[in-house]
C-alpha cells in the first residue's frame, strides 16, 4: 500500500508525495517549487529517495535544483524532453524499480500536452501531469491533437478504479465546460454538485476515479452521442470520427 501526500504549490497546482508503506520513503513528482515540498518533508520526517517528473514545464521542474542541494537523489524523467539534472531518462519501454520499498512502476509514453509527455502507474494509481484532468485534459502546448487523443485513449483502457493523480485544481473549470458539452448528462450534475461543496470547504478535488472520468468528462466521451452532436453544433459541420470529435472539444475548450 502507498500512501500519497498532495503538496498544493504555486495557484493550483499539486505536487505529489507518494510514500512507501511502513516507511519514511516518499518519491517527489513534479516539484514545480522545492519550498513547500521541502517543508512537507521536514515537517513529516520523509526522506526522499527520488523525484518523477512528467514533461519539461517550469511548474513542473522549477524545484529541482533546490531539491538536489539537500537530497542527492535520481531524477527520473521522458526521455524524449530536454530537462536540466535529470539523470534517469525513461520512456513506455521501461519499468522502474526504483526502491525496495516500493512496487515496480509503470511508465506509459503520453504525447499531446507536450511531446515527450510520460506518466507513471504503480499500485492502480495514475500520476499523470498535464495529460488527463478531473473532468478535462492538457492544452497541446508542443503536441499534436492525434497525440493527446491517442494518450487518452490508452489511459481509458485503463482500470475503472485507477486513481488520477493530475497536476492541477482544475476541475470546477473543467466540469463548467462540461456541462455546455453535456446538458443532460445526470452523472455529470451530480459530479458538479459534489465539486461545489468540495472548494467551499476548501479540499481538493482529486485524485478522481477513471470511473468518474469516463463517465463526465467530454475528453474520454468524444465516442457518444450526444458529446458528438454538441462538438457538431459548435463546429458547424459532421464530424466523421471520436478523433474529429475530440479535436473540435480541444478547440472549443481553448475558446471557452
Amino acid at each position: 500500500m502507498l500512501h500519497v501526500h498532495p503538496v498544493p504549490a504555486f495557484q493550483d497546482n499539486y505536487i505529489w508525495l507518494i510514500q512507501a508503506k511502513n516507511s519514511q520513503k516518499i518519491l517527489i513528482v513534479d516539484p514545480g517549487d522545492a519550498i513547500p515540498v521541502i517543508a512537507a518533508i521536514n515537517q513529516h520526517n520523509l526522506q526522499p529517495v527520488a523525484i518523477l517528473i512528467t514533461h519539461h514545464h517550469s511548474d513542473h521542474i522549477g524545484g529541482i535544483s533546490a531539491l538536489l542541494e539537500q537530497f542527492n537523489v535520481p531524477v527520473y524523467g521522458p526521455a524524449a524532453e530536454n530537462i536540466p539534472m535529470l539523470s534517469h531518462p525513461v520512456n513506455a519501454r521501461n519499468e522502474l524499480h526504483i526502491d525496495p520499498d516500493f512496487p515496480c512502476f509503470q511508465v506509459l509514453d503520453t504525447p499531446g500536452h507536450t511531446a515527450g509527455h510520460i506518466c507513471y502507474l504503480v499500485a492502480n494509481k495514475l500520476f499523470c501531469g498535464d495529460t488527463l484532468f478531473a473532468g478535462g485534459c492538457g492544452r497541446l502546448l508542443g503536441g499534436t491533437a492525434t497525440d493527446l487523443f491517442d494518450s487518452l485513449q490508452r489511459l481509458a483502457n485503463l482500470p475503472a478504479d485507477t486513481e488520477i493523480y493530475c497536476a492541477h485544481e482544475y476541475t470546477e473549470a473543467n466540469l463548467r465546460f462540461a456541462k455546455a458539452v453535456e446538458k443532460n448528462n445526470p452523472d455529470l450534475d451530480k459530479r458538479i454538485k459534489q465539486t461545489r461543496q468540495q472548494r467551499a470547504d476548501n479540499q481538493a478535488t482529486v485524485p478522481s476515479l477513471l470511473a468518474e472520468e469516463l463517465a463526465t468528462n467530454p475528453f474520454l466521451r468524444s465516442h457518444t452521442p450526444n458529446v458528438k452532436r454538441a462538438a457538431e453544433h459548435y463546429a458547424g459541420h459532421p464530424l466523421d470520427n471520436a478523433e474529429a470529435v475530440f479535436t473540435t472539444l480541444r478547440q472549443w475548450k481553448d475558446q471557452f
